[in-house]
């Protein structure tokens, strides 16, 4: 069985043509989703927002220093809360962004295939936060129920635009399930009681904005900061636990579903839950177990104990590489491509 090769999201080249470019030269029809790389002020996820929550009048902002996996100091942070007299109907956020910047890409994206630079299979892959990566990244925690729905009603409004603007049997969606996952396993807490529950809900929505022939997926994430996950996971069941809710839940197909692999995990521990993942035919499996710094060779040995539980997956690393050294980056590619063959 053929295995495709999955780009999460950043890739830290200069642009958006040089993404496009790079991952078609090397990764060719493996890639049948080819992200932007979020390059520019997007290169660190959802950070490029706070200039929404800065412009917005129904918020005041408060600095707070928080501690964040890899980094020795603690680091200021903006967040947000909602200016007293003002109800959470009245809340508006404006223009997240995301639209815009996929439209503009996908121009570029549209070009180079219609001159032949990209395979004539390959969709454009917008990759975009869920709603809650906002609410819990940017709004003090007191307002987070109260700031959700205008977040939620945001995110879906720039979901509409995509929509409109790009043709939609050309365009893949990937839900980034950061801070829910992360909640589920202990870290940061969420805003509602019941992580998985809680969590699957809110997705199934997310999943219900998207047409039919979008391809829809879920990246499941525990972070990135300092290239340390906010939480380790200990195995994947609480990534199989999303994956079988979400699957259930969801409104329409899921097209492909994410999931993490640490570097030093080639153990059977951390895939035996993959023996409870329920996922039907239509929706792919994608294991992050492609790590750079042991190269091909590791990877495999992290594959090797995933087929005991396992196959027909495709493969991916575990968060996109925006942050890393761009030299590094057709090396990357080139592992992605020599585990394809």
């Amino acid at each position: 069985m053929a295995r495709h090769a999955h780009l999460v999201g950043s890739v830290g080249l200069d642009n958006a043509e040089a993404v496009f470019t790079a991952v078609a030269d090397i990764l060719g029809p493996n890639c049948p989703r080819i992200p932007d790389g979020e390059t520019g002020p997007r290169g660190y996820w959802i950070r490029w927002q706070q200039k929404t929550f800065d412009a917005c009048q129904d918020l005041r902002v408060e600095l707070t220093h928080v501690q964040v996996p890899g980094f020795k100091d603690s680091v200021e942070r903006s967040f947000y809360r909602i200016k007293d007299g003002t109800g959470p109907d009245d809340l508006d956020l404006g223009e997240l962004g995301y639209a815009t910047e996929a439209a503009a890409s996908c121009k570029i994206f549209a070009a180079l295939q219609a001159a032949s630079k990209i395979p004539a299979v390959a969709r454009f892959q917008a990759s975009v936060p869920s709603p809650m990566a906002l609410v819990c990244g940017f709004v003090v925690a007191a307002d987070r129920l109260r700031a959700e729905p205008a977040i939620e009603a945001a995110m879906a409004r720039e979901i509409g635009r995509m929509q409109a603007a790009i043709p939609e049997h050309k365009l893949a969606v990937q839900w980034d399930v950061c801070y829910e996952i992360i909640g589920a396993d202990g870290g940061p807490p969420l805003p509602y009681d019941d992580a998985v529950a809680g969590s699957v809900e809110r997705i199934a929505r997310l999943c219900g904005l998207l047409a039919e022939d979008v391809d829809l997926g879920i990246h499941l994430c525990y972070g990135d900061p300092g290239h340390k996950h906010i939480v380790e996971p200990a195995d994947l069941a609480t990534s199989v636990a999303f994956a079988n809710g979400i699957v259930n839940a969801s409104p329409r197909r899921v097209d492909f579903m994410h999931m993490p692999v640490p570097r030093g995990r080639a153990d059977d521990a951390y895939y035996a839950p993959l023996a409870g993942l329920d996922l039907p035919a239509e929706t792919k499996l994608i294991l992050g177990l492609v790590h750079h710094t042991d190269g091909a060779e590791g990877d495999r040995a992290r594959m090797a104990a995933a087929d005991k539980y396992v196959s027909g997956y495709d493969i991916a690393t575990e968060c996109g590489f925006g942050r890393r050294d761009p030299e590094t980056i057709p090396e990357r590619l080139r592992i992605h491509q020599e585990l394809c063959g």
